[in-house]
């Protein structure tokens, strides 16, 4: 005799090992809310279309209500034998509601049942972020904003070198347009998924006069999928939503660099808060930023997720195959992976303490000012890669004296080159070349304060 689920054609029970590699109720537990709001909305449907008596509707909704008690309290038996979340809450329901719980899976697969709950709870969890994703954005604007009155100037770096100075604020609103940008392909995402696979059955629809478009409805779908094969088959949706992610939180672990990069003593721009940072075992004079290394790393962990979600679906043929069992795991790690690192920190940036005078300091010395010369000469009629090249040996010679730009006089700047005068001396000081860089998009104080105050009403701060 069969001790399986469905197992009325089989003579023999499942081996342990098979049944338990076979299991994926450690995982999709987490979908039992999704599961409970579709049973509810399945038995509406069947009692609609005559399929359920009216005591057989109450008697599912009293039981639905009782496993959601159950579950909150803790008090749900949970039972790996029956594999999955799925059947653990049929098998309650049948407990519960007697013979009307055994019909709750009329005219449905747990193919497109399964599909289903994950759209709900992917839709459930990406509006949880993108709250989060917009407390992101918010502290980086404040931060922004914050960082303006006085003005916090940093080197800017190309290939690690020091390039130009930018303002600090400047520096806060690139990570906030890459959040934004991140934003939209989840919101994207949320859209794309947001159709309803319930009522496609094992693969080829059903026989039953169901309603799909109430289901649809009834659930917060847009509309009910149009193909009963690609509704139980595709997991696109899904890589969509890992793809979204990966990109975020690979945004996420180039601002934690930075920020591990800038709190060093070499850099001593910044220093992370004591709550997010941790000691050493051995020498008591460390403050390492473990967060930060934590987040920075964590994106080869949501790249693994979207790599091998690929594979598994990769040449995979029409309908559903076991293998999307192994949807689940990489894409709820994913989620909680971002959604972790995201509040982690928007928490942590209002409490980075910025050493002004030292990223002054650092901004100022050596030679992030050639810039300004060579587009002075420029400005002037000399074509461009003549005035880099005369800027340049012009560094080379300073950097053989041990000297700096602003140790130049306007005699030695027109030894150099006839076109110099007394206006190119201001452009050695830090603040002018800051305010110079006036383009749309630019560094300078003005440029910045507007890109603030938009962005401000774009997250819903003015």
């Amino acid at each position: 005799m069969s001790h399986r689920t469905w197992g009325g054609r089989f003579q023999e029970g499942p081996d342990a090992l098979a049944a338990r590699f076979n299991a994926s109720l450690p995982f999709d537990r987490a979908l039992w809310r999704e599961d409970l709001w579709q049973n509810r909305v399945q038995a509406e449907m069947l009692h609609r279309i005559g399929l359920l008596s009216e005591e057989e509707f109450h008697a599912l909704l009293a039981a639905l209500e009782e496993i959601e008690r159950e579950i909150l309290e803790g008090r749900f038996p949970w039972r790996e034998e029956l594999e999955d979340v799925h059947m653990n809450l049929e098998a309650r329901l049948v407990e519960l509601a007697g013979p009307a719980g055994a019909k709750i899976h009329t005219a449905r697969s747990r193919n497109d049942q399964v599909a289903t709950d994950l759209r709900l709870h992917l839709r459930r969890r990406l509006e949880e972020i993108l709250e989060d994703l917009l407390a992101f954005r918010r502290a980086l604007v404040r931060e922004a904003e914050r960082h303006l009155e006085p003005l916090y100037v940093l080197p800017g770096y190309t290939h690690l070198q020091r390039a130009q100075p930018v303002l600090l604020s400047h520096w806060f609103l690139a990570y906030y347009e890459m959040a934004t940008r991140d934003e939209g392909r989840l919101q994207d995402a949320k859209r794309r998924l947001n159709e309803s696979p319930l009522g496609a059955a094992a693969l080829a629809g059903t026989g039953f006069p169901i309603d799909r478009d109430y289901t649809a409805r009834a659930l917060g779908f847009d509309r009910p999928m149009r193909n009963s094969l690609d509704a139980v088959a595709s997991r696109d949706f899904a890589l969509e939503v890992l793809s979204a992610l990966n990109i975020a939180q690979l945004n996420l672990s180039r601002l934690a660099e930075e920020l591990v990069l800038y709190s060093t003593e070499e850099f001593g721009f910044v220093e992370v808060p004591d709550a997010f940072a941790t000691g050493s075992s051995i020498m008591p004079q460390k403050k390492n930023p473990d967060i930060l290394e934590l987040i920075r790393a964590k994106a080869g962990r949501v790249l693994g997720a979207l790599v091998g979600l690929s594979t598994v679906v990769k040449g995979l043929p029409l309908a559903y195959n076991k293998d999307l069992q192994e949807d689940k795991e990489p894409l709820l790690d994913a989620l909680a992976t971002y959604q972790d690192s995201l509040r982690l920190l928007t928490a942590l940036l209002p409490g980075l303490r910025w050493n002004r005078e030292r990223m002054w300091r650092a901004a100022e010395e050596g030679f992030a000012l050639a810039t300004e010369l060579a587009d002075f000469l420029a400005q002037r009629g000399l074509p461009f890669r003549e005035a880099h090249h005369v800027v340049g040996r012009l560094v080379r010679r300073l950097l053989e004296e041990g000297r700096r730009l602003k140790d130049l006089t306007l005699e030695e700047l027109q030894a150099h080159h006839p076109l110099f005068s007394q206006e190119a001396l201001p452009l050695l000081r830090l603040e002018t070349a800051i305010h110079a860089r006036a383009s749309y998009g630019g560094t300078a104080p003005g440029a910045v304060r507007e890109r603030v105050l938009e962005a401000k009403k774009e997250v819903g701060l003015d």
